[in-house]
Parts: C-alpha cells; structure tokens; sequence
C-alpha cells in the first residue's frame, strides 16, 4: 500500500477515486510518564517517553488508514494529513487521505 502526503504517486495514474477516508489513535497519558516528561521539562531536553508514544500513536492512525483503504478496494492514499491533538489528559493522532486505486 503507498500513503503519500502527496497529490499523485510518480510513475502512476490514479484509475479510482474511492473518498476521503481517516484512521485514528488515542492513547492515555501514563502518571509515571508524565513525571519524568516534567523533570526532563525543568532540567531541559528531550522527554523520549512522549516521543515514544507519539510515534506509537502516528504508527497506528497509519495503520488503520491503509486498512481502511485495503477494505474499499484501493491500493494507495493520497493527500495523507496527519493531525495531533490532546483532549483530557490523552494524545489523539488522526491521519486522513483520499482513497484511490492506481493504474
């Protein structure tokens, strides 16, 4: 499956368009995570605990795009936009595209 932020793949023609499909993750903030994100905030660097976790979350809105697409027939998405958002205490990343088959 190609997932490309971008428009059109190169070397392919878009045969299908199948619509705007989106996937996504929300994962909990974990209390002992957040202490050490704290600690890392005063004393100054990275907090590689909320870098994990965003990646795992980006990973998995990823995921459920191309399943999503898989499951209406397309074999690509195009146009990929990733959105990150934190509501009450968790992180929700959205990942959002046009379904599309290529030629």
């Amino acid at each position: 499956m190609i997932v490309t932020t971008t428009q059109s793949v190169e070397g392919y023609q878009i045969a299908t368009y199948h619509g705007v499909i989106a996937g996504e993750a929300i994962l909990g903030a974990n209390v002992f995570r957040d202490l050490f994100a704290g600690i890392t905030d005063i004393i100054g660097g990275r907090s590689g605990a909320y870098e994990a976790s965003l990646g795992q979350a980006r990973e998995t809105a990823l995921r459920e795009l191309e399943e999503r697409a898989a499951a209406i027939g397309a074999n690509a998405v195009v146009g990929v936009d990733l959105d990150y958002e934190v509501i009450n205490n968790m992180l929700m990343v959205s990942a959002s595209g046009t379904a599309v088959t290529l030629g």
